[in-house]
């Protein structure tokens, strides 16, 4: 492997007088398509978990993450850690930065370690406080006072023209019918594989493939999955599905060895062969950034032996988190309805199969009673 590129220099911008022209154009460069953030610490917290929550909510995601984790501590520096390092972001501005305590200012250095983002730090204070100068004592790091030198090589060119539109008129509300999720809590059950398992491309010798997602649908997915959850694992749980056409339990058995990046393929295993077997599926591009995150997010909370993707117990989690992006597989007619209008039916294709399945040999045994 080619070594790694050395980290940028850390920047600290000395706004003496607390000029809120620094403030303003900080602000206004915050683009995340174009690569750059500016995260405005919530005053009034000092704790570490709070400025994760903050730097979340500045990339576009809910600040919480659903489940339960070990020690009940919310991964939420590795979750903000994962979509840093799998979302084309180049640059962090921190502004507040002379409120930072010296443990918060070291988590920013560690994630400048893990993601090699550009971290500029704002200082509205014509001298550095004691404890942000301490914690960068750890680091290589430069000073200017000049807002024209930081406007223009780091806190980036304000954006002027209006975001493209992702949606039409008023769609957030508007449900997306995906045929592809209609497996997802399918009742097979198939298991990890133990040794190492390079799978061939998958064949679809026993199902159709799901059929290809429009830019536009892909692209709506994508804008929903992001807005919907800060848990990587989950998106890229609904992105697989809408991939692969897998279940709950057949995802579940990735890992992040499974998934290759530069091959853009996922393997999923199925010893048993409760359908294709052990495959590898292609990646489409609009889903590789959630599975980038989910592999960055498992590593550095769990390691390579825990599932890539959500597990059969995230069940209630991931089905919540679809359904509040508005995805949603098929849903059955009024008069076949066991829930109330207006409730998701997740398992709708499989009492389907599972009553086909019974009528079977009910049709076979009637020749014999007469």
């Amino acid at each position: 492997m080619p070594p790694a590129p050395p980290l940028p220099s850390v920047t600290v911008v000395l706004d003496r007088h607390d000029d809120t022209l620094h403030t303003h154009t900080a602000l206004a460069a915050h683009h995340p398509p174009s690569g750059r953030i500016t995260l405005h610490p919530g005053p009034g917290t000092t704790s570490e978990t709070g400025l994760a929550h903050d730097l979340l909510v500045a990339l576009g995601k809910p600040p919480l993450l659903p489940g339960r984790f070990p020690g009940g501590r919310q991964p939420v520096w590795e979750a903000a850690t994962a979509w840093l390092t799998a979302l084309p972001v180049t640059r962090l501005t921190v502004l507040r930065a002379h409120r930072l305590t010296a443990r918060r200012t070291m988590r920013l250095l560690q994630l400048q370690t893990l993601t090699g983002i550009h971290l500029t730090l704002v200082c509205h204070r014509p001298h550095l406080p004691a404890a942000l100068h301490q914690a960068l004592q750890t680091a290589d790091y430069s000073l200017t006072a000049d807002i024209e030198a930081a406007r223009r090589h780091y806190y980036g060119t304000p954006v002027t023209e209006p975001p493209p539109l992702v949606e039409p008129a008023a769609p957030a509300s508007r449900w997306l019918t995906l045929p592809a999720l209609d497996r997802l809590v399918s009742y097979d059950s198939p298991c990890p594989c133990a040794d190492p398992c390079a799978p061939p491309p998958i064949a679809w010798r026993h199902r159709p493939p799901p059929v290809p997602l429009t830019a536009l649908t892909a692209q709506r997915i994508a804008h929903r999955l992001h807005a919907a959850t800060a848990h990587p694992r989950l998106a890229a749980a609904v992105a697989a599905a809408l991939f692969t056409g897998a279940s709950l339990q057949q995802l579940a058995t990735a890992r992040p060895r499974d998934y290759d990046d530069a091959a853009a393929t996922l393997a999923l295993h199925d010893r048993a062969r409760y359908t294709d077997g052990c495959a590898a599926y292609p990646v489409p591009p609009w889903a590789g950034v959630f599975l980038r995150a989910a592999a960055c997010f498992t590593r550095l909370v769990s390691g390579e032996d825990h599932e890539l993707l959500a597990a059969p117990g995230d069940r209630g989690h991931l089905l919540r988190m679809a359904e509040a992006a508005r995805l949603r597989p098929p849903q059955p007619p009024t008069a076949h309805r066991k829930d109330p209008v207006g409730r998701v039916e997740w398992d709708w294709r499989e009492r389907q199969e599972a009553e086909r399945c019974e009528a079977i040999p009910a049709k076979r045994a009637r020749p014999s009673q007469r």
